[in-house]
């Protein structure tokens, strides 16, 4: 089980668009030294929609080759068809990654019965471990307690990524899913709370730009030092809201590029952060010492 900061990672690009490998590769350094649990390559905020479907599995053979055993990788491979999603998990498990995390069918607003079948469809057809991934403000289709706690029975159906920042549904699915099934947040704001409530990490946009801070609350969390987590936490809590100003990943791509770490690169229909929204992403990195 990965337990800490797993970092939702960006996917650096050039002016052009084109994939920026040396800035990957200082990416994923940076996280190494940090502190960071583990990577999260080509979710949501490493811009799995823009990316094509040779880039994705691109992405996340480089993640692995590059980390080579000194952080573990989950690979977003998920989709709103059940057959790609299959064979974008397929790949990741063909390069090494550890697990693959997958998002609920977007768009397509399948019932329950038919998010059930999805994921146990995957978790037959592959077995790497794999991670739900429940984000309703994003997909417009939200996985029930309920169908996760049935998914839960099944042998790779690891964990759950609940990015819905409702607290008593988090506790209410580790009360209900077995000891060894992991609930990782994918809400910043939330994540130090549902950690002390029985969470095991966070899938954390946040960690991008505050690596260290982010896995050191995470630590104190998962000892049960609420005191010392809710002070870093209080640290990150402006970085938190400020990263969300725009439609992720366009602040933390930003906020990176701002810290010389990556350059500017976005893909339409994603744009560069808005002027107006600037002084407050700078003004949050600086509060939070970063």
């Amino acid at each position: 089980m990965i337990t800490g900061s797993i970092v939702a990672l960006v996917t650096p690009m050039h002016d052009d668009g084109s994939v920026d490998w040396d800035g990957l590769a200082r990416l994923l350094d940076m996280h190494i030294e940090a502190g960071t649990a583990a990577i999260g390559a080509v979710g949501t905020t490493g811009e799995s929609a823009t990316l094509s479907v040779p880039e994705h599995c691109e992405v996340i053979a480089y993640c692995v080759k590059h980390c080579a055993g000194r952080l573990p990788v989950v690979a977003g491979t998920g989709s709103n068809s059940t057959r790609e999603a299959i064979e974008l998990t397929e790949a990741a498990q063909s390069v090494g990654a550890d697990a693959a995390l997958l998002v609920t069918p977007y768009y397509v607003r399948p019932t329950q019965r038919g998010l059930y079948e999805h994921y146990r469809a995957i978790a037959e057809a592959v077995a790497i471990p794999q991670i739900l991934y429940n984000v309703p403000g994003r997909t417009a289709c939200d996985l029930a307690d309920d169908t996760v706690v049935e998914l839960s029975t099944i042998d790779n159906i690891v964990g759950l990524k609940d990015a819905t920042g409702n607290l008593d549904r988090a506790r209410n699915i580790v009360a209900r899913t077995p000891g060894d099934f992991a609930l990782y947040s994918g809400d910043d704001p939330t994540a130090r709370e549902l950690i002390l409530a029985g969470g095991k990490g966070s899938i954390s946009v946040t960690a991008n730009v505050a690596p260290a801070l982010v896995a050191r609350m995470c630590e104190a969390a998962l000892a049960g030092d609420a005191a010392a987590a809710a002070e870093i936490d209080g640290r990150l809590a402006g970085l938190n809201a400020a990263l969300f100003l725009e439609a992720n990943p366009i602040p933390v791509k930003w906020a990176l590029y701002q810290r010389g770490l990556i350059g500017p690169g976005i893909r339409l229909p994603l744009t560069v952060l808005s002027e107006r929204y600037q002084p407050q992403v700078i003004a949050a990195l600086d509060a939070a010492g970063v």
